[in-house]
């Protein structure tokens, strides 16, 4: 077991931190430990090695910390809360005194840096002895290539199921009822061209089917930043339809050759594990389009008989004059989705040979304004204002392309709102949900407007909607900050501050999950924590401040504004 972010705690009060861990380890994690025959072989810092005589017990003691852990946590200012990632393995040691070692504990430090803040991960070994002892769930993270270790080791993940808060238990529990309407998701299909540079061309082709039938109107299609959480882990269909929510679930394989490409594709069932269909398609490169298609059609026909003979008004995706572009484009794309500094600027290097190839290629142009979007979203641009300046255009290239195209509409919807034009945002994301309900980014984006001004109420049920077409997204910390939003404007402080919280254990740092915690603390009477969550902040945003918050947010109702900074100031966060 690792504590996670040590070095930042103890950088931040060393004397608290260890003060902190100590109290844990005397009041809870050794008498755990004892509790489930467990041995502390040593203490490293942060780190703890505990041997057990039993796979059964390791489990159960680990998930017991974690849900432990979790309770004494909540109350505690999230700067400060002491975090575990437990990695469990079984195989021989070499012992030595009172100490172990050798292959069987290295991979098990090895497996406990792949958890995340809270879980814990076992090994293949520990999965198959223990899988029919215990009533606990496991997700398979599959094959892991590990430092030091020369074979890929299995992981799997435990489910640990910690306490909600009460909104956040609604929500998860309609995460998993089964949508009214037919449901489907689209796994990353396997690049099988034993080439990893030919990666990209596999999920494009991913990404166009999800986008097609997202534009079937009477299917739930979960949103494609969700499905690609599963991209080169070994799955379980069942498992996968049930964490997501859907009745299907469409996986396959891409082989590209020169100029022929095939593609394999099987629709299953994901109630009852059994195949609907599968099919095999052989085509030339250039008849990639069509083939998306058929492959279109054939999923709806099987998924609903009745559609078939329905009249449908799906409209079509232009398609791109040059295929060079096209493949440009995708690999952009791929980019694009890392959400990194390095992979957006090279995101962007890519959308503009893409269009250079092919002025009428629109996906190219938006792929271009999300780059802007992003930039200025998680702060990498040297000049936000530019950010926002430069997006414009190529949103609005991409809508005058193709006015049926949702993500055009959608992303040019979420420009006009960072450049805090409201009244311009709001019809184009209406739009793109019109065109394609489905789209979780359009629910999130219109969500996001309505907070922003001044229509919490009408924003809840949109950001839920995000949620749960797209329950995986690497967005996610955006999804819940709004929420904090809209509860907090709605004067419910708890709520916004349980989703705040829970926007904060989101990957990606981004200041707007603070200044809500911060102000809605502040209002509730908790000024010394939302001082302490003020510390945490500026150590990565430095001009954090009043001044900051009303030239950065996108807030467009002055007594909103005022009541958000007057909670910041309650919390000593300086004018300027």
């Amino acid at each position: 077991a690792d504590v996670v972010g040590y070095s930042g705690l103890m950088e931040a009060d060393e004397k608290g931190t260890l003060a902190r861990l100590q109290a844990h380890r005397r009041e809870f994690l050794d008498p755990k430990t004892a509790e489930h025959n467990g041995r502390i072989v040593k203490l490293m810092g942060d780190g703890t090695l505990v041997e057990f005589a039993s796979v059964v017990d390791a489990i159960h003691c680990a998930v017991d910390m974690q849900k432990g852990m979790a309770e004494r946590n909540a109350s505690e200012p999230v700067g400060e809360r002491i975090e575990f990632r437990i990695g469990i393995n079984l195989g021989d040691v070499i012992v030595e005194g009172d100490d172990i070692y050798g292959d069987g504990v290295n991979v098990a430090a090895r497996i406990q840096g792949l958890a995340d803040p809270g879980s814990v991960c076992v090994s293949g070994m520990v999965f198959e002895s223990a899988k029919n002892k215990l009533a606990l769930g496991f997700t398979d993270l599959g094959p892991q290539t590990v430092k030091n270790i020369r074979e890929p080791v299995r992981v799997y993940r435990v489910r640990v199921e910690h306490q909600a808060t009460p909104a956040a238990a609604t929500l998860e529990e309609a995460q998993l009822r089964l949508p009214d309407k037919p449901s489907l998701a689209v796994l990353p299909f396997h690049n099988m061209s034993g080439d990893s540079e030919q990666e990209y061309f596999a999920d494009g082709i991913t990404e166009d089917i999800i986008t097609a039938l997202s534009r079937v109107r009477w299917i739930f299609v979960i949103a494609r930043n969700s499905t690609f959480t599963y991209k080169g882990r070994a799955v379980d269909i069942k498992r996968v339809a049930g964490e997501l929510g859907v009745r299907y679930v469409l996986e396959g394989s891409v082989r590209k050759g020169g100029n022929r490409v095939r593609i394999t594709a099987q629709l299953i069932d994901g109630q009852t594990g059994n195949h609907v269909w599968a099919k095999r398609y052989d085509r030339d490169l250039e008849d990639i389009f069509a083939l998306q298609d058929e492959l279109t059609e054939t999923i709806v026909g099987a998924i609903e008989p009745e559609l078939g003979k329905a009249e449908r008004q799906r409209a079509k995706l232009k398609r791109p004059e040059n295929l060079d572009a096209w493949d440009l484009y995708q690999q952009g794309a791929s980019q694009l989705y890392r959400y990194t500094k390095d992979a957006l600027a090279e995101a962007q290097r890519l959308f503009r040979e893409a269009t250079g190839k092919d002025p009428h290629l629109g996906p190219a142009y938006s792929g271009s304004a999300e780059v802007y979007y992003y930039s200025y979203v998680y702060g990498f641009a040297d000049s936000l204002a530019e950010c926002r300046e430069k997006a414009l255009s190529p949103a609005r290239r991409a809508v005058e392309l193709d006015h049926e195209d949702a993500s055009a509409h959608c992303t040019l919807g979420r420009v006009h709102y960072v450049r805090r034009e409201h009244d311009s945002a709001i019809p184009e994301l209406e739009i793109a949900i019109d065109l394609n309900p489905s789209l979780a980014l359009a629910h999130y984006g219109l969500g996001a407007v309505l907070v922003f001004s001044g229509k919490s109420e009408d924003a809840i049920a949109r950001l839920e909607a995000a949620i749960r077409l797209s329950p995986h997204d690497p967005n996610m910390g955006s999804f819940m900050v709004r929420l904090a939003d809209a509860h907090f404007f709605m004067d419910q402080y708890e709520d916004a501050i349980g989703w705040a919280r829970r926007a904060l254990r989101q990957p990606g740092f981004q200041w707007s999950r603070y200044a809500v915690l911060i102000a809605a603390l502040g209002h509730s009477g908790h000024e010394d924590e939302a001082r302490r969550v003020f510390e945490d902040v500026v150590v990565q945003r430095p001009d954090f401040s009043q001044k900051f918050i009303r030239e950065t947010h996108l807030f467009n109702v002055e007594r909103d504004f005022d009541h958000y900074v007057e909670g910041l100031a309650k919390a000593g966060v300086p004018a300027e």
